[in-house]
């Protein structure tokens, strides 16, 4: 798929998108995909405010199982270890 190609779902969160690989929320202001630290913490932010009751390691847990079903980060190596 390329970079014109419609694509149903932002190939780093998941989030529905019309156009693109990525969504709004996991490019920087060039447009290009935000490194994998920046877009985890923005993650685990989000999981933490969804669900106060989890602990951080949970939340660390859930996320990077989570981003190891994404395209843009399956093969990361920091998602990979923790899978």
């Amino acid at each position: 798929m390329t970079e014109n190609d419609h694509a149903e779902h932002c190939e780093s969160c998941g989030m529905p998108i019309e156009t693109g690989r990525y969504c709004a929320y996991c490019v920087d202001e060039s447009g290009a995909l935000q490194d994998f630290d920046t877009r985890f913490a923005r993650m685990t932010d989000w999981q933490r405010r969804s669900h106060p009751e989890q602990s951080e390691e949970q939340i660390e847990r859930d996320t990077l199982a989570y981003l190891a079903t994404m395209p843009a980060w399956r093969d990361h190596p920091r998602v990979v270890a923790g899978a």
